[in-house]
């Protein structure tokens, strides 16, 4: 029977296993990430449950909040209330009367599970947003994303414990990493940044990076909260490019030390003062 231990920040457990190593029986102590039921609550009504690491849910709360458009704007939120429950954790989010009520109007049920934003949508329609056309005129040297996927790793302290959770990092202009986020969820790590950003309005940023693939939820996320460049560890999906072009999104997915794949809008993008217009969908760009 394994045997679970809390750790650090409330985002890692230690876990007694056994593995097997050359063929040799080991006991060992295991840290892995931790992983529970966090349920929104709007108004006191439930409207989802998702599985998510129990840190920065008031992010998470306000990201999803924006990203799923209940509201306009954190101004809409009159208050926020955690509450931990023997089965996970409640969050209770008071919200203005207005958003209450068109919530209800569009309400769904869902039932979050890791790596799926979509489990329990009635209707196939509910999977697509109207499309949001990002105004964000960032640009950005992708000499400075060489910097950014160097230094990531000094912000996934779960993952590099656990090796089990994703993250979502904002850039400045020059590649620095002005906040992260890790979740055991992709959608969940975004919000809790979306949510971040929303509530310091200090933070300037010129991009996104995901340690994921670059799905169309993601794209509609990003669309939503204004953020005009997303660059992926992974691929893009078909749907996600698609909504990539119509938002003005510049989207890039593979993002390695030494190469890129410009998926939509170049234009924003450049190599020291040349910039990459020119370039089309699909095509490779060496940095």
């Amino acid at each position: 029977m394994t045997e679970l231990v809390c750790g650090l920040n409330n985002i890692t457990e230690q876990a007694s296993v056994t593995c097997f190593r050359n063929d040799r029986e080991q006991s060992l102590i295991e840290t892995v990430a931790k992983e529970v039921r966090v349920a929104l609550i709007y108004n006191g009504i439930s409207h989802v449950v998702m599985m998510a690491c129990p840190t920065a849910l008031k992010e998470f709360a306000i990201g999803f909040s924006l990203s799923e458009s209940i509201i306009a704007s954190v101004r809409d939120i009159r208050s926020i209330e955690i509450e931990t429950i023997a089965s996970g954790v409640l969050v209770h989010i008071e919200v203005s009367q207005r958003c209450f009520m068109q919530l209800k109007q569009h309400r769904r049920s869902l039932a979050g599970r890791t790596g799926c934003g979509l489990c329990g949508i009635e209707q196939i329609e509910q999977t697509l947003k109207p499309i949001v056309q990002v105004t964000d005129t960032a640009r950005f040297n992708l000499n400075s994303l060489k910097l950014a996927l160097s230094n990531l790793h000094k912000h996934q302290n779960a993952f590099n414990l656990t090796g089990a959770t994703h993250a979502a990092a904002m850039l400045s202009a020059e590649g620095d990493i002005m906040c992260c986020f890790e979740d055991v969820g992709r959608h969940v790590a975004l919000d809790k940044l979306i949510g971040h950003i929303n509530i310091d309005n200090e933070t300037r940023h010129s991009a996104l990076l995901l340690t994921s693939r670059a799905s169309f939820e993601m794209v509609q996320k990003a669309a939503i909260s204004n953020i005009s460049i997303i660059f992926a560890i992974s691929s893009a999906t078909s749907l996600a490019i698609d909504i990539a072009h119509k938002s003005n999104i510049t989207l890039v997915g593979f993002c390695r030390e030494n190469r890129v794949t410009i998926y939509t809008h170049p234009e924003r993008l450049y190599l020291c003062n040349e910039t990459l217009a020119n370039v089309e969908n699909n095509n490779l760009a060496v940095i």
